[in-house]
């Protein structure tokens, strides 16, 4: 027995049923598309609101780094305010005249810098003082490398004693103490003005 020929509507039938799968196919894929479109912008505003938000950041610390810049050079310069004036009577009443103080003192030689904050002179002495608001065991040691060196950047005062000096506004844990035992006078605010820490017994070195 022969097989049952498809009708013209059999036909039909199928290519409608295939043109719908078709069309089905292809409203998925556009919805798809679209749906991955929509994800993409999403992720894209987001980036660039993070983009955004790193650059407000940046800026604001860029703008916190430079007010602690100026705060810090604006402390630096009234600590060294407060000192200064101070080393002529401090050091008078050790016995140790004073013909001049000078401040930031700055001395180039072979592409290096020495700064000394306060420098107090007369005929036969000289004291460097190395300013901190917050003074440090490491501020001490880096300190005595450059008194060590200053003969080199001052030759003018080659043929004086070299004392030196240390002072801060505040004073981290067991500073004060090294500092004195390296042979430094060691100076701190007390009250409205300054004082020197070490006791009566301290015998400065001369570098």
């Amino acid at each position: 027995m022969s097989a049952t020929q498809p009708t013209l509507e059999d036909v039909w039938r199928l290519f409608q049923e295939t043109d719908r799968l078709i069309k089905a196919q292809a409203e998925e894929a556009e919805r798809r598309s679209q749906e991955t479109e929509r994800r993409f912008q999403e992720t894209e505003r987001r980036f660039q609101e993070t983009e955004r938000r790193f650059q407000e950041t940046d800026r604001q610390i860029q703008q916190v780094n430079r007010q602690i810049g100026r705060l810090g050079g604006a402390w630096g310069r009234f600590v060294e305010d407060l000192v200064a004036p101070a080393c002529e009577r401090l050091f008078v009443d050790r016995g140790i005249p004073v013909d001049q103080v000078s401040q930031r003192v700055r001395r180039r030689r072979q592409g290096e810098t020495l700064e000394i904050d306060v420098l107090v002179v007369n005929r036969g002495h000289v004291l460097a003082v190395e300013v901190k608001s917050s003074l440090s065991v490491a501020d001490v040691k880096k300190f005595i490398s450059d008194l060590q060196r200053f003969n080199e950047f001052f030759p003018e005062y080659a043929e004086k004693q070299l004392y030196g000096a240390v002072a801060g506004i505040g004073i981290e844990s067991e500073a004060d103490v090294y500092a004195s035992r390296q042979g430094l006078f060691v100076l701190a605010e007390s009250g409205d003005g300054v004082v020197i820490l070490n006791d009566a017994s301290f015998q400065p070195r001369a570098w």
